[in-house]
């Protein structure tokens, strides 16, 4: 780390800790140079995920459309909020280790479609219905058979 105050391109760790609830590191260096003591920052560098829509268009990602997609498929079902939280960090987590700066909707809906058949089998019914676009009874009744096979 180049010291603050004469440039020096080397300098020591003194003391480190935590800080912002485990999101951020606080380092106190000391030049080896001059010796003057300065603090510095780590944190992790999230990268801007950007999403490809079916039409072509580009967003930024949104962690709330997600949450509330999967909120939305298990209306009525005894699925608590917490679990959909958990289930939008492990969607995230393979995303963000995925190292893509771009994601198409189409790999986001079946990562949710993925934990949604972990969680509850009605809602990832609901869900797919509708990110699938079911045209008729017999797509609907293949779904269900391919689920029913799987259990």
């Amino acid at each position: 780390m180049k010291c603050p105050f004469c440039g020096y391109i080397d300098s020591k760790v003194i003391d480190s800790r935590p800080t912002d609830e485990n999101s951020t590191i606080r380092r106190r260096r000391e030049c080896l140079k001059c010796k003057k003591r300065f603090t510095t920052y780590e944190k992790i560098e999230k990268v801007p995920i950007i999403i490809v829509k079916k039409d072509g268009t580009r967003q930024s990602y949104d962690r709330d459309k997600i949450l509330n997609g999967l909120i939305r498929a298990c209306e009525k079902r005894p699925v608590s909020l917490d679990t959909l939280e958990k289930s939008v960090d492990n969607i995230e987590k393979t995303i963000y280790n995925s190292m893509d700066k771009e994601i198409s909707s189409m790999d986001i809906g079946n990562l949710v479609m993925e934990e949604l058949k972990k969680i509850d089998q009605v809602a990832y019914v609901r869900f797919a219905s509708v990110y699938r676009e079911f045209k008729d009874i017999d797509t609907f009744m293949k779904e269900l058979q391919s689920i029913k096979e799987e259990a």
